[in-house]
């Protein structure tokens, strides 16, 4: 099989016609039936489950955020650590009691879970209650099954995972008309060795440049303000589909280009792949949010190797200064793994090492969860959970040393931010984020929401910064 697959886009149009159906149906009923669409992991699964309301919403469904009102009830599922799987099933469990109080309920099990052939087992043999099985890759399908799980009145598992499409023309619903997902690219060809990802997800296949760009367009006209390109690697995007060819930095520049008050943001960003091209076009860019999320994963060159990253902790904090010198207002945050398989001591400093150089913003620890089927799974790991935890603790510790120096130094400055949303507490009402994508609790009236706005920043903690509106 080569490096990069072909794009299939499949015929929608059987799709479409079943929706009509479906929606038919719908509206003939005293009361409309409603959606429920519970998400688990990345982003990329916010964009599926964004795909899946717009399904349900052409059926005829209102969408509710209670699963106990649901007609169906849909799980989008995340397969890259295992407490993420434990939480799933815990929650899949406890449909079985809406299911009996409403036995019409339709139960779905979707997302990247189900393309694991040991949990789709698992599902059909102890949750008899689920009716539908689908993978990430048929997810433009799912008005057809559906309609099978309606019709046959049977159970319906879907195992035959199509890596090579890529689904154009599904309808969408979005939560939140402010902040927007935008899909560039499926699947991963890294194989890193911890990673379920490439066996889940497929193979990586690129849409059209000329059609994520007018679907930018159509964004930034129905009042998206912060858009986030997304992709397993979006550094590796390349769209042969139109006429030449495209990289991920000229894709960039092109919406850059399209008018309106926006941010360009992307994830995820993989340090192999993170070109000077790519760099200087964010640098260019006065959309492009000065922020990266660049996981380096162990700082380690062993680790590294063993995981199959593609890169030296040299190399990566080579890119890392290239990024800083081109915009020293860059905000960094990055992922890393403690306690990797066959990991020393000696590994554990080097990784501390890094994130002193690296002097990140912020970052995601994560303590190494084996992932059944890929290649560190049968890796020999004699460390104990209790040691694993230490390390962790560490490395922790070091770096909320540093997100607060880091987030001491906005404190009585002026700073331009996204108001994104309303907040839970009343004491600072409002949520709003930097252009590097720092997490700001904002006084101010709740009319700023979906604006840019000034906030002197007053105080802060380690994750977030507090201000008011000037």
């Amino acid at each position: 099989m080569s490096k990069r697959q072909e794009a299939v886009v499949p015929d929608m149009e059987r799709q479409i016609e079943i929706m009509q159906e479906l929606r038919e149906i719908s509206l003939s009923l005293a009361e409309q039936p409603l959606g429920y669409v519970d998400t688990y992991g990345c982003q990329q699964n916010e964009s599926d489950s964004e795909k899946l309301r717009g399904m349900l919403v052409e059926m005829g469904y209102g969408i509710t955020k209670d699963e106990n009102l649901a007609d169906v009830a849909i799980l989008n599922t995340c397969a890259v650590r295992k407490k993420a799987e434990t939480r799933v099933l815990g929650n899949v469990g406890a449909l079985i009691h809406t299911k009996t109080a409403n036995p019409r309920q339709v139960v779905v099990f979707c997302g990247c879970l189900a393309a694991v052939p040991e949990t789709v087992d698992t599902i059909r043999e102890s949750y008899k209650h689920v009716d539908l099985v689908f993978p990430p890759s048929q997810i433009w399908r799912f008005p057809e099954f559906l309609q099978r799980v309606r019709n046959e009145k049977n159970r319906v598992f879907i195992d035959d995972d199509v890596e090579g499409e890529i689904h154009e023309g599904l309808p969408l619903h979005r939560d939140n008309g402010v902040k927007a997902w935008l899909p560039i690219m499926y699947g991963c060809d890294n194989y890193c060795s911890y990673c379920i990802v490439p066996y889940v997800r497929g193979r990586e296949r690129s849409r059209s440049f000329s059609v994520i760009v007018d679907e930018a367009r159509r964004l930034v006209l129905s009042g998206a303000k912060d858009i986030t390109l997304l992709g397993q690697n979006v550094n590796s995007f390349k769209s042969d589909i139109d006429a030449g060819s495209h990289d991920f930095a000229t894709l960039i520049r092109a919406i850059n280009e399209i008018d309106g008050e926006f941010l360009i943001r992307f994830m995820t960003s993989h340090p192999k792949d993170a070109s000077d091209e790519l760099f200087l076009a964010m640098a260019e860019c006065e959309k492009a949010a000065r922020h990266i999320h660049l996981p380096f994963q162990a700082g380690s060159d062993r680790i590294l190797e063993l995981m199959n990253r593609g890169y030296t902790k040299e190399s990566y904090l080579e890119k890392v200064s290239r990024a800083k010198d081109l915009m020293p207002d860059i905000v960094l945050t990055s992922d890393v793994i403690v306690g990797f398989p066959g990991e020393t001591e000696a590994d554990f400093l080097e990784t501390l090492d890094l994130i002193r150089k690296a002097d990140f913003d912020a970052m995601f620890t994560f303590i190494y969860s084996k992932r059944p089927g890929t290649p560190a799974a049968d890796f020999p790991d004699d460390m104990s959970r209790t040691e694993k935890q230490v390390w962790f603790e560490k490395l922790v510790d070091l770096q909320n040393e540093i997100s607060e120096r880091k987030h001491e130094g906005y404190i009585g400055k002026t700073v331009r931010v996204l108001v994104d949303g309303e907040a839970k507490g009343t004491e600072y009402p409002l949520r709003a984020r930097t252009n590097g994508g720092r997490l700001v609790h904002l006084l101010g009236e709740p009319t700023l929401v979906g604006s840019f706005a000034d906030a002197k920043i007053s105080h802060c903690n380690n994750w977030s910064l507090f201000g008011d509106v000037v």
